[in-house]
């Protein structure tokens, strides 16, 4: 598995540019869909004279490689243009478990270090295109950016996936997320309930005229199959409020912190092993 990960990272940096500041284990990689287009890391520098505040751009991932080829370097450049001081962690499960998207940004969350005030919950193959979308600090409460309204595919009004943006503030008083979801989907559900459920409102963009077309979606669901069963009690717990677990019990190792450029564009690779009590959560594997 080790030396998987030397030639992921290896492939990572012939396909793309990208730096290798340190070399450990990441995920095998497929072959990407294009090539990353070249850049100057200069030009695309942090300057502190863009404002007090700084983003953690939190990513779940699993062997999306050829999204993440995409992501990093276009959500670099579009931040930077709109002069938001920035870091990006890409969130990646090495473990054996089903992915958990939840407990992944809850580890993201712990992680992102004193030096950012505030979190975007982002989906790797979900990028921006219109020049107006608000990344700025929210404030006044949680900031929908993929409102149902924009989002190519999810329309339901209480819907916050996608790209949820919220002080570290709000989201301690959420408790995180919950880490009970294993597998893909709901909870972003669960997650607007916590919102509502301490006091915050949900704010979203208005004026953009882009409609669905304001964010490019990069998922093919023909190369990328999303696991979306249902095991045991897992059917009947998707749709309860997890009143206790969240933030404060997510259990996690990092195996490896990894800083790459990907055409000129720094992150932070963070390798999670997650853990699961296959007493309390049995449906973590599929056995």
């Amino acid at each position: 598995m080790l030396l998987l990960g030397f030639a992921s990272l290896l492939w990572l940096q012939l396909s793309c540019s990208g730096e290798v500041a340190r070399q450990d284990r990441v995920a095998a990689a497929p072959d990407p869909l294009k090539p990353c287009p070249p850049a100057s890391q200069s030009l695309w520098a942090e300057d502190p004279s863009w404002g007090p505040h700084r983003l953690a751009l939190l990513v779940p991932f699993r062997e999306r490689f050829e999204e993440l080829l995409a992501f990093v370097p276009h959500m670099h450049r579009f931040l930077s243009r709109k002069k938001i001081r920035h870091h990006i962690f890409v969130l990646n499960q090495v473990d054996h478990y089903r992915f958990n998207r939840a407990s992944l940004i809850n580890v993201g969350f712990l992680e992102s270090g004193n030096d950012t005030d505030y979190i975007a919950m982002h989906d790797v193959d979900l990028l921006p295109r219109s020049e107006e979308l608000d990344y700025g600090f929210p404030e006044t409460g949680p900031f929908h950016v993929a409102s149902p309204e924009l989002h190519p595919l999810y329309h339901y009004k209480t819907y916050v996936g996608g790209i949820l943006l919220l002080t570290k503030q709000h989201y301690e008083m959420c408790n995180g997320m919950s880490n009970r979801f294993w597998g893909w989907g709901r909870e972003d559900d669960e997650f607007y309930r916590r919102i509502k459920g301490v006091g915050l409102q949900v704010f979203r963009p208005s004026g953009i005229k882009t409609g669905y077309k304001t964010f490019q979606h990069l998922h093919d669901p023909a190369w990328r199959k999303r696991d979306q069963k249902r095991i045991a009690a897992q059917k009947q717990e998707q749709f309860k409020v997890d009143r206790d677990g969240g933030l404060s019990n997510v259990k996690y190792r990092i195996e490896s912190r990894t800083a790459l450029t990907v055409a000129g564009a720094p992150c932070t690779v963070l390798n999670i092993l997650l853990d699961c009590d296959a007493s309390d959560t049995p449906w973590c594997t599929f056995s």
